[in-house]
């Protein structure tokens, strides 16, 4: 009944959009609107907001302030965490406001929200009075259900016409935090606020300077208008200077000195599913993370190509459901530049034929399979076949998933968690007990 109405009355239909603002009313109404009681801080952009959400909430948290979390991976109140479960980032109204009256009732002065374009015009955030706007960067996402990337972009911009119109709550300003490198920048700080802040690395008044990168750890400067600080960041990658940037942007834009927050990015290890490096004694490494897109995968790839010693092993596909077609071929071309071998697997194929996901990824990837390229479309037997062929110096990359506990198959959610397989395999490698998340 679901799929016939959406074929009647499709996803942005005036109806459709009608449905899910009434739903979040009702939501918002049934909770009581408990985000007029903390400081709103939401997060979007196409690539880093779940990592840049969750370094926020570490240096919040790291400064004394009680900090609540909503992202695609994890949800935290404080320092208790648990796995988002919903495939949403944005999850839906009454979910979201439960879990704000949750994060009110358990002290938390600020809470940070991944916003998505999709969930920002489906209204899933009406009722949130969101204070402080954060964008990290725009590339080509979503487009199967905005259509082009002009609505994707006036979609997310939405989120920051909002703040100067909604009310101000006691002593809290609003706030956009604008990537200032990003081509679309002032399309996003065009929009009134209280105080505008630009991060970036190449522009903006808040920069990373004197970037080093290596396999483990990124070394970098913060420098502000009052001060400057030192990083070791212990997750690699220039994009992740980025997010790191702007969690330190907001966070100098709600009075946390530099020298605390240099502290705090010092002292995270890792988010789950980005950029997470799984370790048993193995002579090379194994990075999983939720690349999914063009743009993240290429920024993925090319950093681990440039800090690899041996191959670059990458184990990827793409996600069914009706979602963007058109990046499939762009992610084969992506994976087949900079990937010494090449493993296509299934992600998500919901209810698309497998095959025909893999055929539209080969498109891009112009190898005869054996030849730095094998098709297994069982992602824990691909998972398998890396591990196999990975040798001292390798770097095995599975992206597309992340943290994910579950691949959905049809309409069924069947348990898997890259993460888990990996540690398993290792495990019967190495004859060692490992941690199981």
């Amino acid at each position: 009944m679901k799929d016939f109405l959406r074929n009647i009355i499709p996803d942005r239909h005036p109806i459709r959009l009608l449905y899910h603002k009434i739903v979040a009313v009702l939501a918002a109404l049934r909770y009581r609107f408990p985000a007029e009681r903390m400081l709103i801080i939401a997060v979007t952009g196409t690539n880093g907001k779940t990592t840049t959400c969750n370094m926020i909430h570490h240096i919040f948290m790291e400064a004394g302030r009680k900090c609540g979390l909503l992202t695609t991976v994890n949800f935290k109140i404080g320092d208790q965490e648990e796995a988002n479960l919903h495939k949403q980032t944005t999850i839906s109204p009454f979910l979201l406001q439960g879990k704000l009256k949750e994060m009110k009732d358990a002290g938390c002065e600020v809470v940070v929200v991944e916003a998505t374009s999709i969930g920002i015009l489906q209204s899933r955030l009406w009722g949130v009075n969101v204070d402080t706007a954060v964008f990290t960067n725009l590339t080509q996402d979503h487009l199967s259900y905005h259509g082009s990337m002009e609505n994707y972009k006036e979609a997310k911009g939405r989120l920051f016409a909002r703040l100067n119109i909604s009310r101000r709550k006691s002593g809290i300003h609003k706030i956009s935090v604008i990537n200032a490198d990003d081509p679309e920048s002032d399309y996003f700080s065009q929009f009134p606020v209280d105080q505008l802040f630009e991060y970036g690395i190449l522009r903006g008044t808040y920069r990373a300077q004197n970037i080093m990168t290596t396999p483990d750890v990124t070394d970098f400067e913060i420098r502000v208008p009052n001060g400057e600080a030192q990083v070791h960041l212990h997750i690699p990658g220039r994009f992740n200077v980025y997010n790191a940037m702007a969690a330190a942007t907001v966070a100098v834009a709600h009075r946390i000195n530099v020298s605390s927050i240099a502290s705090a990015l010092n002292k995270l290890k890792s988010v789950p599913g980005r950029m997470e490096p799984i370790y048993a004694g193995q002579n090379y490494s194994i990075i999983v993370d939720y690349a999914h897109s063009e743009d993240s995968l290429q920024k993925l790839l090319s950093m681990l190509k440039e800090l690899t010693k041996g191959r670059l092993i990458t184990v990827f596909g793409a996600t069914g459901g009706g979602r963007d077609q058109s990046k499939r071929p762009k992610m084969g071309a992506v994976a087949h530049r900079y990937s010494d071998c090449i493993i296509l697997t299934d992600d998500d194929p919901y209810e698309e034929n497998p095959r025909i996901i893999a055929k539209m990824l080969r498109l891009g990837i112009p190898r005869e399979e054996g030849d730095g390229f094998w098709q297994v479309l069982d992602r824990r037997e691909a998972i398998r076949l890396a591990l196999a062929i990975a040798k001292e110096g390798d770097t095995v990359v599975i992206c597309g998933k992340g943290a994910e506990t579950f691949q959905v198959v049809g309409k069924e959610r069947v348990p898997h968690d890259d993460r888990n397989v990996v540690r398993e395999m290792l495990s019967r490698t190495f004859d060692v007990e490992l941690p199981v998340n």
